[in-house]
């Protein structure tokens, strides 16, 4: 049976993924990395999925690096999260070198659990994010072939949804079950979605885009 090491959020985009593959009859390791975010109960929705699932699940943490990251609005408490029609241009909720950094743990990871591939959830609409990117995926795989080379198997990273936008992601899940309610998408945590950050504001867009009814119970309209 083949085997992914799925960098799991709990989020639209990865929580989709995991669906998908276990359908496709992967066997499912899905990692969620704590790395000091403000939103970092989303990992609650990502054991949810696991346990769902029955899914291997490991939630790692490196929540001290968060500390080294000061100035973006996920790892810093002193920087808000803003509503996104106020969101200030430039990088407010940009971890520097974010996903090099988890994917280079999953890889990892998957070497140890001799898996074939690591599974991110990046999607079309993230390409503005450098490190969301296929120009990004194709060079992160040209290094992880020089790392692994030692090593008898070579894991590749994969997105099987980069070329997808949001919407498109959303109709995938609904035709795969998936329970809304227990997916988190907001940059602000807390006990509810706040409905008005930039993720807010993505997901309930896409949800509207996509023509599903979005159960989600948001702070705000």
């Amino acid at each position: 049976m083949p085997k992914s090491v799925v960098l799991f959020s709990g989020g639209v985009e990865s929580t989709v993924l995991a669906y998908q593959l276990q359908s496709q009859g992967q066997d499912l390791h899905l990692l969620a990395i704590d790395y000091g975010q403000r939103h970092r109960n989303e990992h609650a929705f990502a054991l949810g999925t696991a346990e769902r699932l029955d899914a291997s699940f490991d939630e790692l943490d490196v929540r001290g690096i968060g500390a080294l990251l000061p100035g973006n609005s996920l790892t810093d408490q002193r920087v808000d999260v803003t509503d996104y029609e106020a969101a200030p241009l430039g990088v407010a909720h940009v971890v520097p070198n974010r996903n090099a950094v988890l994917l280079a743990i999953a890889v990892a990871r998957a070497v140890v659990v001799q898996a074939d591939r690591v599974v991110i959830g990046s999607i079309a609409g993230d390409a503005r994010t450098g490190d969301c990117s296929k120009d990004f995926i194709a060079a992160f795989n040209a290094m992880e072939r020089v790392v692994t080379a030692d090593f008898p198997e070579q894991i590749a990273v994969v997105a099987p949804l980069i070329g997808m936008e949001k919407f498109e992601v959303i109709r995938l899940g609904e035709s795969l079950g998936i329970p809304w309610d227990e997916t988190w998408s907001c940059f602000r945590g807390g006990d509810a979605q706040c409905g008005t950050c930039a993720t807010c504001y993505d997901r309930r867009s896409a949800f509207r885009k996509a023509g599903v009814d979005d159960p989600t119970l948001y702070l705000k309209d």
